[in-house]
């Protein structure tokens, strides 16, 4: 899904009233606190929001290339690993919660062992993970943590098992701050399959000695770090060094605030931005500014930011688009952003049993529409719109997300998955929205937009909608 493109900022504004619900959103999730962090006014706004157009027209002339609805930058290489997240086939096992290292940043807790999770899901044996992942179609598959060296064993039979079913159709990367590393623990990873070590260098004051040993025996490195403001001209410094050691990419991340890390950010000079979460503002800019220095320096090194955004936006898409699959019925459909759509017309028990005469008389396939809890609803998938006789109906549109389970909730529809005779999960489906009413002046533009004929109309009427068809495009709006 890279589309070699450039954008200036974001494609469409948000609307005053989504902005206030982030705002309060951002307000309850700090409490108290949130009144000691430093949000940008509007002349810092207006400032950083033209500072980063220039620094995308400065990138674009030097050939970096957008994807991901300009979320991220620059693809032109990325690392395997990162193409199969941007494929959204890509699982990340949390091997363990520990850490032994304690950096100002990291925004959750990594205080305990605990068992090796995904997605809320806990795996004993490596043979109940490796059919997770048959079973959901990863082609790529992390090892995070916490720290996954302070659990050396468990680390090597997670890979090997997966490494063993595979083979080569399954890329397989480690995330590590690198201390507990060495000659001996290299060769074994690499034994067991590895194909590319990530090291988190700002762990252990951006020192390149245990990437420089790892590329002697892993054939991918890459470092991947925080885009930290401070250390902009360190970083400058180290793309040289990197390149040289035989690293060959570097990922960078925008700073988030998280209630975890909330004491230890608030110590820097940080802004603030408001949005699905809590962000630093000079991140982002810090992370532009050495994408761009590599480029003006010709570096041969892939720089690659990947931006708050890209991760909120495409890697939920793609969980609740590998999730829904399990839990979707005929006569509901599965859009862009993940979310699984219903369709209702509403209207005369007569004329609705009707409609219903003139799906089965054109030949469709009964799963593709149902009665509601009474005869006057009708919902249908949207590839039946060019058979409906609209007359006096109304046209309702609702959006489902499907989500993984550890174990039931009986709060909504249900699927149980099961992987091994002793390892299963739930797939629940939940509401995320009041059922939609399209008003009949503009139902026509709307089933046009679900045929494929026109995108949505770039009005308000359409925030909601447009929230849960389309993965939104560009970086975040500064507010």
């Amino acid at each position: 899904m890279v589309r070699s493109f450039f954008f200036r900022g974001f494609s469409m504004g948000l609307s005053q009233e989504r902005k206030g619900q982030l705002i309060e959103e951002n307000r309850a999730e700090y409490g108290e606190g949130y009144d000691l962090l430093r949000f940008a006014d509007p002349d810092r706004l207006a400032a950083a929001t033209a500072e980063r157009e220039h620094l995308l027209t400065e990138l674009k002339e030097l050939g970096a290339v957008c994807g991901y609805g300009g979320t991220k930058l620059d693809c032109r290489r990325l690392s395997p690993g990162c193409i199969e997240c941007g494929a959204g086939t890509w699982s990340c096992l949390f091997i363990s919660g520990k850490c032994n290292r304690d950096c100002f940043y990291c925004p959750t807790a990594q205080d305990e062992i605990g068992l090796p999770t995904t997605n809320t899901v806990s795996f004993r044996r490596p043979s109940d993970y490796v059919a997770y992942l048959e079973c959901f179609g990863f082609r790529g598959m992390s090892i995070s943590g916490g720290e996954p060296l302070l659990t050396p064993g468990r680390t090597l039979s997670f890979i090997a098992a997966a490494r063993a079913h595979f083979g080569a159709g399954l890329y397989i990367w480690l995330y590590t701050n690198g201390t507990l590393l060495d000659g001996e623990m290299l060769k074994r990873l690499r034994e067991v399959g590895l194909d590319e070590i990530r090291f988190d260098i700002g762990a252990t004051d951006y020192s390149l000695k245990k990437a420089a040993l790892a590329a002697e025996f892993i054939p991918n490195v890459t470092v991947e770090v925080p885009a930290i403001p401070e250390e902009l001209s360190l970083m400058k410094g180290k793309l040289v060094e990197m390149r040289g050691v035989g690293v060959s990419h570097l990922n960078l991340h925008q700073l988030r605030l998280t209630p975890y890390n909330f004491n230890k950010l608030i110590q820097h000079d940080y802004t603030y931005l408001h949005g699905e979460k809590v962000t630093v503002l000079e991140s982002e800019l810090t992370a532009l500014r050495l994408l761009r220095h590599g480029l003006e320096q010709g570096i041969d090194l892939s720089v690659n930011y990947c931006s708050f955004v890209y991760k909120n936006r495409f890697q939920k898409a793609a969980a609740r688009r590998r999730n829904a699959l399990f839990i979707k019925k005929g006569f509901e459909d599965l859009t862009e952003n993940g979310y699984l759509r219903t369709l209702t017309l509403m209207g005369d028990a007569g004329e609705i049993a009707a409609q219903v005469e003139r799906f089965r008389q054109a030949g469709t396939a009964a799963e593709h529409w149902t009665f509601g809890s009474t005869r006057d609803r009708l919902s249908f998938s949207a590839n039946l719109l060019p058979l409906i006789a609209w007359g006096a109906f109304r046209l309702l549109v609702g959006y489902g997300e499907a989500a993984q389970m550890s174990a039931v909730s009986y709060r909504h529809p249900f699927v149980e998955v099961k992987l091994t005779p002793t390892q299963k999960l739930v797939i629940e489906k939940r509401q995320v929205c009041r059922d939609i009413e399209v008003p009949g002046e503009v139902a026509a533009a709307f089933t046009a937009v679900l045929a494929g004929g026109s995108p949505l109309p770039q009005d308000e009427l359409f925030a909601n909608i447009r929230r849960y068809e389309e993965i939104a495009q560009g970086l975040q709006e500064y507010f």
